[in-house]
């Protein structure tokens, strides 16, 4: 079944963006200082050098078994006149850096999965939808590694998800803390640019100055930034510089994907983990099938629709085609001036209300690839061992676009009401609550062949994440053995949450950084009854996780079967009271 055609032209410029849920130094491609561990002050193991100075963290031995050091700063803050440039290597400081807070999100329209005005899970979410928050001075990542005094330990750097429009760091969900003490691993965490902010295309802010400038693909190049830090300054923290593992998920993944791709992200890691994303252009995928790449020319419409908007709210222009002849009249510096001293919560506000927010990577042909899957095939990529995965049920958390299938959205209440019912639910008490107070009516019983919740968003999943998977992963496997992929298949939560989300989309991460603590789905999940098989599950993914850092193969002998490369998948799943993994 393909989707109506009627569909394909918004399809076509927006679908990343619904599912793939922000002076003194050198520039990107300047190279970083490389510096050698120091000696750890025994009585301050918190203490530690960076490349750019000195920061002190938190000694967390006694409660979480690590050293964490939380807010450093990877890069200047993208302001003034930085919006819209490549990430600028941060000046060096003096004295002591107080790294043991979060820095903040980057700027962004709230949505149901954070970061809320706190920049973190609390019940301020609710009331950010849709407005503001963050801020453009977001460009810090975070770091844990076990108390010990080990060195040379493997390091997982890992990107958000958030379609590339939302996201950060201090996510209760992104924890480093128990992956880095379970995988034996120092765990980054990054924060990087996000929608219009982090990736735009429009010829007036490109100078020819600089490639990647002009690239538009900021958020890539903060994540390029972030992994130059690690580079030049993860020594100093017991990591190993020369054994990197870049982990993403979802829209995360595609920039993973995409910096495999990126000639300019040689070098800059050595293994790769994207989880449910895809770099694939609708010419590479059988018709009908949505693909995860948008092309350039996409990404240049909107950029001026977006200019042309701003210049009639701006009472520079009566209509856009007003607008259009006025633009011809400035020069692009004048252009560039003038959007770089918009006020970004008024741009951000634009794109919402005009329905401008598709965001991604931009295949710009200098920092990624016209056509990344066709670079892949012909071996032009960084060719590193790959671990890839899915959830069973990736279109449940998608179910609100059931209307691109010519049917009614999935879920009928509204993000802040879903918020509130899953922060107020009660997983050991469950009241009255049933898959019909949240889901259409048309779509249950969710288990109806062919017009039920369950086969509908399965179908949705597999026009849009099984052809994006297949496509990569058998590009990949042309060119490398090292490829191995899994699906999670724990569908163990409450009712009728279990019904609702079942393995959904990004509900494998808890599992891979063992954080069953509060955050947005946390409520509706983690119940005492399935907590055993919860946790030796999360144990078996972890270890896999680890043991791939490490060496490039995630096999374990607590996996108990041989876990073979793809073609063949290794299925992650539970009961209530223990783990059950199994092979195809």
């Amino acid at each position: 079944m393909t989707v109506n055609s009627r569909l394909w032209p918004m399809l076509g410029v927006s679908l990343a963006a619904l599912f793939y849920g922000c002076g003194g130094g050198t520039t990107l491609s300047a190279s970083q200082p490389d510096t050698a561990a120091p000696e750890v002050p025994r009585d301050a193991p918190e203490l530690r050098a960076t490349a750019y100075g000195q920061v002190r963290g938190n000694n967390e031995a006694a409660t979480t078994g690590t050293y964490s050091w939380k807010g450093v700063p990877f890069a200047q803050p993208p302001v003034g006149a930085l919006r819209w440039k490549a990430p600028v290597a941060p000046a060096p400081w003096s004295g002591t850096l107080a790294a043991q807070k979060f820095g903040n999100a980057c700027l962004q329209n709230g949505r149901i999965y954070g970061p809320g005005a706190n920049n973190t899970y609390d019940a301020s979410i609710a009331s950010t939808l849709n407005t503001p928050v963050g801020s453009e001075d977001c460009l810090t990542l975070n770091i844990w590694r076990p108390a010990t005094a080990t060195a040379k330990l493997p390091v997982i750097v890992f990107a958000y998800g958030g379609s590339n429009i939302s996201g950060y760091s201090a996510d209760p969900v992104y924890d480093g803390a128990a992956l880095a003490k379970a995988a034996n691993a120092v765990v980054v965490t990054t924060n990087y640019r996000v929608g219009v902010l982090g990736f735009m295309n429009l010829p007036q802010l490109k100078t020819g100055a600089s490639a990647a400038d002009d690239s538009g693909n900021f958020a890539l190049l903060d994540i390029m930034q972030a992994l130059q830090f690690v580079k030049g300054s993860i020594a100093g923290f017991g990591g190993d510089a020369g054994n990197v593992t870049l982990m993403g998920q979802s829209a995360g993944a595609i920039n993973t994907w995409a910096l495999m791709a990126s000639p300019l992200a040689a070098g800059l890691f050595h293994k790769a983990v994207p989880l449910s994303g895809g770099i694939s252009l609708a010419s590479n995928l059988a018709p009908g099938m949505l693909p995860t790449l948008n092309p350039a020319s996409a990404y240049l419409a909107q950029g001026n629709a977006l200019l042309l908007n701003l210049l009639v709210a701006d009472g520079k222009a009566a209509d856009l085609a007003a607008a259009q002849v006025y633009a011809g009249t400035q020069t692009p510096a004048q252009i560039a001036d003038y959007l770089r001293g918009k006020d970004a919560k008024a741009i951000l506000a634009m794109v919402l209300a005009k329905g401008l927010s598709t965001s991604g990577p931009i295949p710009d042909g200098t920092v990624l690839p016209a056509d990344p899957i066709a670079a892949m095939a012909s071996g032009h990529y960084n060719k590193v061992p790959v671990l890839a995965g899915n959830t069973a049920d990736e279109g449940k958390l998608f179910a609100p676009f059931l209307t691109l299938l010519g049917g009614a959205p999935g879920i009928k209440v509204s993000d802040a009401l879903r918020f509130d019912l899953m922060a107020g639910f009660n997983p050991d008490a469950p009241t009255g609550l049933t898959s019909a107070d949240i889901l259409d009516a048309s779509y249950l019983p969710v288990t109806t062949p062919g017009s039920g919740y369950n086969a509908k968003t399965a179908l949705l999943g597999n026009l849009f994440m099984t052809p994006n998977r297949d496509n990569v992963l058998n590009t990949l496997a042309g060119q490398q053995p090292n490829v191995w992929y899994y699906q999670f298949n724990w569908a163990q939560e409450p009712a009728p949450w279990n019904e609702v989300y079942g393995a959904a989309h990004a509900f494998d991460l808890p599992f891979l950084f063992g954080t069953f603590g509060p955050s947005v789905f946390s409520n509706a999940v983690n119940s005492t009854a399935n907590k055993p098989g919860r946790l030796a599950l999360s144990a078996a993914m972890m270890a896999s996780l680890g043991a791939f850092a490490r060496n490039g193969d995630p096999n374990h002998a607590a996996l108990g079967t041989p876990w073979q490369p793809w073609p063949h998948k290794l299925f992650f799943d539970a009961s209530l009271t223990q783990a059950s993994i199994s092979t195809q």
